[in-house]
């Protein structure tokens, strides 16, 4: 990609994902994701009402009169985007490709982020760690991040999610936020992963798929590509049986998928390519409220 081109797209993506978060996410980030806990703040002097568990007593007896001790919420977030940057991502029947929307969605949410001085990072996955980049504040550092999404080349083209899961579970020291954007295309159960990350931190499960991973369209003899093995084959989408056979494997995908989130306790927003991902993010927002 050339220098011009990468720059005019990493702009539209700024415009786009800052006035997503300025207009439309201003105040449900905040509630639906919240901090580390309270926090103290200052002392004052005892007030009728005042819990007297709060009482600083060491402050009390130097001035000879009671003190309370202040909290407020602990606000600062460290929020993880785990990107999926395996094969099957490149797929798109529609307007744009699953990694076009993980980008678009990764950038909202890290400008989300920021706007409420919140830490971001990301971590590229494919079947390995392909990338990590440490959380960090400010604008220069969520338009490294946008570069890296637009333009990063992985070395594997598999999926193993619960490798990356548990790479975040011991990367990140204190409580997060992560969200996990994938097809969630991984023949393995990362259920205990997730269910061990989840009780650390406050992950998050997005999933984005295309439409026609969904239902086959009748279109005659078709030539598919595996984009993760390279395997390819003919299939007749012309037969009923052969999109009736598709279809049920992908509601078994998702019964799958949603139990493995169930046990591990794990929000989760399904994102379709060709739809508005707003709607699907202020729903689980909302929803986490």
């Amino acid at each position: 990609m050339e220098t011009e081109e990468l720059l005019q797209k990493v702009r539209r993506i700024e415009m786009k994902a800052r006035g997503l978060s300025n207009n439309i996410f201003a105040g449900e980030w905040h509630t639906a994701f919240k901090g580390r806990g309270m926090a103290f703040s200052e002392v004052r002097e005892y007030q009728y009402g005042d819990d007297v568990r709060d009482i600083d007593w060491n402050v009390t007896a130097r001035f000879d009169r009671p003190y309370v001790k202040v909290f407020e919420e602990e606000r600062e977030l460290t929020v993880i985007l785990m990107v999926d940057v395996s094969g099957s991502l490149d797929f798109g029947s529609q307007q744009m490709t699953k990694r076009q929307m993980a980008t678009e969605v990764a950038a909202t949410l890290a400008f989300s982020a920021i706007e409420n001085n919140d830490k971001i990072g990301v971590i590229f996955f494919s079947d390995h760690i392909e990338k990590f980049i440490p959380p960090k504040k400010g604008r220069k550092h969520i338009l490294f991040i946008i570069r890296e999404l637009l333009t990063f080349e992985p070395q594997s083209r598999h999926t193993d999610i619960g490798q990356a899961v548990e790479f975040m579970t011991n990367a990140i020291k204190k409580r997060c936020t992560a969200f996990v954007m994938s097809d969630f295309f991984d023949g393995k159960d990362f259920s205990q992963q997730l269910m061990i990350a989840n009780r650390r931190h406050d992950v998050v499960a997005l999933h984005i798929y295309d439409r026609r991973m969904q239902e086959l369209p009748d279109v005659g003899l078709m030539k598919v590509c595996d984009a993760e093995t390279g395997y390819e084959m003919y299939i007749d989408t012309g037969s009923k049986k052969m999109r009736r056979a598709h279809h049920e494997w992908w509601v078994n995908q998702q019964i799958r998928l949603n139990d493995m989130l169930t046990r591990a306790h794990v929000d989760c927003a399904h994102l379709r390519t060709d739809e508005d991902y707003v709607k699907g993010l202020m729903a689980l927002f909302r929803m986490r409220r």
